[in-house]
This record gives C-alpha cells, sequence and structure tokens, in this order.
C-alpha cells in the first residue's frame, strides 16, 4: 500500500475506484484507520465504501498517529488533522474534493471546510461523534494515561504499548502515541526519553483543544456558520454519537441537508445510495 510523507509525517493510503475525488476522514477515535470504511460496526453493516467506490474516486488513509501512518508528539489540534488530507490531496494532484467523515472524522471533515473552503466540494458527516458523555469520555482516558505516566514513567509508556496490541482506546494507559510506538523504533526510543513534565503539558493541552465543548468539536460556530458549502448529515444515536450533535452541525451549517433517519432504519440497502445522490448533485 502506497505512503505519502506529509508535514514529515508517513501517511499510509489508497485510493480506489473511478470518477470525482472523495477524500475520507476515517471513523474510530484515536484508532482512525482506513480499514475501519469495512470493518467497523455499523460501516460494515452498510458496506459504504465498495458502493461509493462504484461512482467516486476514494481516497482512504490511515490518520496521524493511527495504523500505519507516522505521528509526532506535539499539541494534536483537528486542523492538524485537516492539514494531513490536504497535504494529500496535494499528494495526489487533487486540486478539490468532497470531503466526508464518519465518528469524529466529522471534526475533521468540519476543520478542513473552515481551512480549506476553496478545496472543498461538499462535505458528508455521518454519525458525527459529540455529546456531553463524549467529552466526558475522552477526558477520562487521557487522564488515565496521565497517571500512568505520572506514575511509571514515559519507558514503561514504551514498555507497555510493545507488549501487547491493545489500543490507546481499549487501555488508555498505552497514550494515543501507541501505534508510531509499534512501528518506529526511533521514535519509540526518542519518546520514551522525553521530558515528563513537557509531556504532561502537551497532552493536557492537547485534549483541552480537541474535545473543549459538549457538542461536535473541530471548528467554530461562528466559522461554521459563514460556509457556503453544501453538507449532508446522517444522525447517530449513542454515548459518542449523540443525536444533538448532528442537529447541532444542521443548525450551525447554512446549507445542511439533514437526514432524519433513526440508526436501526440505516441500511446497506438506503444510505450508500442517498450518499451518492448527494455527492453527485453537489
Amino acid at each position: 500500500m502506497p505512503h505519502a510523507v506529509i508535514d514529515g509525517i508517513t501517511t499510509r493510503y489508497e485510493v480506489a475506484g473511478s470518477g470525482p475525488p472523495l477524500l475520507m476522514f476515517s471513523p474510530g477515535g484515536f484508532n482512525a484507520v482506513r480499514e475501519n470504511w469495512s470493518a467497523l460496526g455499523i460501516y460494515r453493516r452498510l458496506n459504504l465504501l465498495e458502493h461509493l467506490t462504484e461512482r467516486f474516486t476514494c481516497i482512504t488513509f490511515d490518520r496521524r498517529e493511527s495504523g500505519l501512518s507516522g505521528g509526532r508528539v506535539e499539541r494534536v489540534t483537528w486542523a492538524d488533522y485537516a492539514a494531513q488530507g490536504r497535504g494529500l490531496l496535494d499528494h495526489l494532484d487533487f486540486e478539490r474534493a468532497h470531503v466526508m467523515g464518519g465518528c469524529a472524522g466529522c471534526s475533521v471533515v468540519a476543520a478542513f471546510g473552515v481551512a480549506y473552503p476553496d478545496r472543498t466540494s461538499s462535505m458528508v458527516m455521518f454519525s458525527p461523534a459529540g455529546g456531553a458523555k463524549y467529552r466526558m469520555a475522552q477526558h477520562a482516558r487521557l487522564v488515565q494515561h496521565l497517571a500512568y505516566v505520572e506514575q511509571h514513567g514515559l519507558e514503561e509508556v514504551v514498555a507497555l504499548a510493545t507488549g501487547s496490541e491493545q489500543s490507546f482506546t481499549r487501555d488508555p494507559r498505552v497514550g494515543p502515541w501507541v501505534t508510531v510506538i509499534r512501528t518506529d523504533d526511533t521514535f519509540a526510543k526518542a519518546y520514551g526519553q522525553l521530558d515528563p513534565e513537557r509531556y504532561q503539558i502537551t497532552v493536557r493541552g492537547m485534549v483541552r483543544l480537541l474535545f473543549d465543548r459538549d457538542t461536535v468539536p473541530g471548528a467554530e460556530p461562528e466559522d461554521l456558520l459563514r460556509l457556503d458549502i453544501p453538507a449532508f448529515i446522517v444522525p447517530g444515536h449513542d454515548d459518542s454519537h449523540a443525536t444533538s450533535a448532528a442537529r447541532y452541525l444542521e443548525e450551525c451549517l447554512p446549507r445542511a441537508e439533514y437526514w432524519d433517519i433513526p440508526v436501526p432504519d440505516q441500511t446497506e440497502e438506503n444510505v450508500p445510495g442517498r450518499i451518492g445522490e448527494f455527492l453527485a448533485s453537489a
């Protein structure tokens, strides 16, 4: 599978299908790998990617700090995730693209649209991650990681990460750079030698910026309200994908089309076709 180096960070990606380009920001939280479009929960049930590649050139990739993409210890923001997508479009020589996100990928779509409106043909936001319980869960996960760092040190984080296959979502102790630790020995060695106090400051700032509200993070409402980009929103309905989060995006995006369909009624027979129709008309 091909790789591109974007802002000094390796990105694993794949391009499949034909038609207008569709840049897809993966679902899966801190484990946002391209395979999630086909293998994770509702996305597997809907078979979205297979259907979309029949009409669009689908660009899927591992988000930085996920899967086989690289990473860097810094105060990562949604804007950094969006910049990775822009860099991938540059690498592939696509000037504009439709952008689609699932789960936390919707926050990246929002950030992408605000930062690069001239490169965004339309936005699809499927089951946006957000809500009060979502925010609290993310803060708790990072607090658990920092507590482990404070008690055991960063070298023990490296040992724990390399001695298991658990993701950051499954085992918060391993931290948000766990996949890079496992795939890059040079990174792992440098990570273990970081100054613990500076690391704590970096991570605390990161969680504060990434999960700063009880709805969909990623972009300020005042910036979303100014966007002149067609958007299609499909709601979720659980602790991590509150329906209120999808309604918030509907409220903030002037050209939003909200599909008021309960999650149990979202099927392979209706969802891929409906998304395809929106993208074709945008």
